[in-house]
């Protein structure tokens, strides 16, 4: 088969011992992205198989019309919207889900809370221009940073990487409440942790709040502004799992306004993001550049469930498809 694996940015899939699986097929790897449909359609055109990695790449039903030698669609991950899945399965494209781990974007999480809270980031930053316990040249942004001992933690989306999260906060200390759906809030309880009264209660109280939810219609925009003005001055605001929950604009709107003081965003409604965003423009913002599950162990883990897919798709016994139909 012809297999293309799309926006490998960092040009890291080629190193993976999970790569080898494809041995035998003619591989391209992509690693820039191309959003004009076009020139996707161009790029595209020739392959029988593409691997994607996450949502880097969108496929609406216009640019799934112009590959007809497309059979294959294997994802690593679930499908998340990303995916005319109504319109691939017309077109006689298969669509592969593969697996995935809460570990690494928990743990990238975590690691934004405590990075974010103590301004780790500024202080090292300054420090190599030979400015010492300096977090800014800004007497105003200059404050200290502050421990998570004793804070409470405010988790909105009690699935796999909520609880991970929770885990690590009640290892520092933290009070861990909890909001969300019925069934999210009744699972913390039953575990110990304490569910948020009311939806105002949950911002108006939590030190940091940090969103878990899947992107879906009812959860596009589902962080409103009113939402962030309830928030601490000092309350630090996290997103790792996608920045369309948010109100479009309330984040910066928000932030301007001081509450919440902080945010710590891997994120963005637009990826890559451009370098003069208006969210990088905001002093108080922490941005990564969507690292949450950009590491090694959840690479091959990924990579290597796709692959399989596509393997097994070239030898006539396809698995883990989610559009049966399209075979």
């Amino acid at each position: 088969m012809k297999i293309a694996i799309l926006d490998d940015y960092q040009d890291a899939v080629r190193s993976l011992e999970c790569f080898r699986m494809l041995d035998g097929h003619e591989v391209k790897v992509f690693n820039s992205s191309t959003r004009g449909l076009g020139q996707l359609a161009i790029r595209l055109a020739p392959f029988d198989a593409l691997v994607l990695i996450r949502e880097r790449t969108t496929f609406p039903r216009a640019l799934l019309a112009k590959l007809p030698n497309l059979k294959l669609l294997s994802q690593t991950g679930k499908v998340a919207g990303h995916i005319d899945v109504a319109a691939a399965t017309e077109h006689g494209v298969a669509i592969a889900e593969g697996v995935g781990s809460p570990v690494a974007p928990a743990e990238l999480t975590w690691a934004l809370i405590m990075a974010a809270s103590r301004k780790i980031v500024p202080y090292a930053n300054n420090l190599k221009d030979g400015l010492w316990q300096t977090a800014s040249i800004n007497p105003e942004l200059n404050g200290l940073g502050r421990v998570l001992k004793g804070r409470t933690l405010g988790i909105w989306g009690y699935g796999k990487i909520g609880h991970l999260i929770a885990g690590y906060a009640q290892a520092f200390g933290m009070q861990v409440m909890v909001w969300g759906s019925e069934k999210s809030r009744a699972a913390a309880v039953a575990e110990g942790l304490t569910a948020a009264p009311t939806r105002e209660a949950f911002f108006e109280q939590a030190d940091v709040v940090s969103v878990h939810l899947r992107l879906n219609d009812a959860t596009r925009g589902i962080v409103k502004a009113d939402d962030l003005a309830r928030m601490k001055r000092d309350a630090l605001f996290v997103n790792t799992s996608r920045a369309e929950l948010v109100e479009e604009g309330a984040l910066e709107a928000a932030l301007r306004k001081g509450r919440p003081g902080y945010a710590a965003l891997d994120v963005f409604t637009s990826e890559p993001l451009a370098a003069d965003a208006d969210i990088l423009k905001i002093p108080t913002v922490l941005a990564t550049p969507h690292l949450g599950y950009v590491e090694r162990d959840s690479y091959e883990l990924y990579f290597r469930a796709a692959f399989e897919n596509v393997v097994n798709f070239a030898n006539g016994t396809p698995t883990n498809i989610l559009n049966t139909e399209a075979l």
